[in-house]
């Protein structure tokens, strides 16, 4: 009697191992490349502690907002980190578009979502290297909060998610231009958006006509995300605007991304 043979089950697909492969080794090349070019990864570090010591102690004390001026300031200049750092990225991802180092990629085969999201898991390794600096030096020159860990565990993963929004729009803008210093440039649209916010001041000392952009802008939310988790002050809706933003950001610029890295590897 001849034996019964079962067909054999199709073997997995292996497009996600080769991409989660391909993408640790371009954020291990992406860490390298920030770690090469020291003067710029030194400013996107410590520029927003400078920023925060210069506002605090030379604007601060004309600003009242009813809190110690240093307590209400640092949920901004965290977020003010992920804009600063966005110059970096997009600088970094317009020197691949434009050295020939793509070309080389593609013969082997590595996808654009690959290459991109090594730039953007460096850049958020340079952020969270930044805000535990503006956390620390805040701490010492007088913040304090009773959060517990629950509530840092919160505001980690607000700003998390709008730091990595952040950085693929920068990717995006990065595939935009056709030279860095065109790159670091347009990111000051991105670095610009915490100032017309509540991150410094209150937005009811702003002129009237400004209160509808800085009260719906994907910033503002952000930052009284923070502030609640951090600060005690009522949560509100804010935490979902943010998460509604932030995921609603990473969505177009992920797609708009990988349509400008095809365009311009044809």
């Amino acid at each position: 009697m001849p034996e019964l043979t079962l067909p054999r089950a199709a073997a997995p697909p292996r497009a996600a191992a080769v991409l989660r492969r391909d993408a640790a080794v371009m954020v291990a090349r992406s860490v390298r490349l920030s770690l090469r070019t020291v003067d710029a990864l030194l400013t996107s570090l410590l520029l927003p502690v400078v920023l925060m010591l210069v506002t605090v102690f030379l604007f601060g004390g004309a600003i009242d907002v009813g809190v110690p001026y240093v307590t209400y300031v640092v949920p901004g200049v965290l977020v003010l980190c992920a804009g600063l750092g966005s110059a970096l990225t997009a600088v970094s991802v317009c020197n691949d578009m434009t050295g020939g180092i793509i070309d080389r990629f593609r013969s082997m085969d590595v996808g654009a979502t690959a290459i991109l999201a090594g730039h953007v898991a460096a850049s958020a390794a340079r952020n969270a290297i930044s805000m535990v600096l503006v956390v620390g030096v805040a701490f010492a020159i007088g913040f304090r909060t009773d959060a517990g860990l629950l509530r840092w565990l919160g505001a980690a993963g607000i700003l998390l998610l709008f730091v990595v929004a952040v950085s693929w729009v920068a990717a995006a803008l990065g595939m935009v231009v056709r030279s860095p210093e065109a790159a670091s440039g347009f990111t000051f649209w991105v670095m610009f958006l915490p100032y017309p916010s509540s991150a410094f001041v209150p937005i009811e000392t702003m002129p009237g006509w400004v209160h509808g952009f800085a009260s719906w802008q994907p910033v503002t939310p952000v930052v009284e995300s923070l502030r609640g988790f951090l600060g005690g002050v009522p949560l509100e809706g804010n935490p979902w605007m943010a998460i509604t933003w932030s995921t609603g950001l990473l969505l177009l610029a992920v797609g708009a991304s990988v349509l400008l890295f095809r365009r311009r590897t044809r």
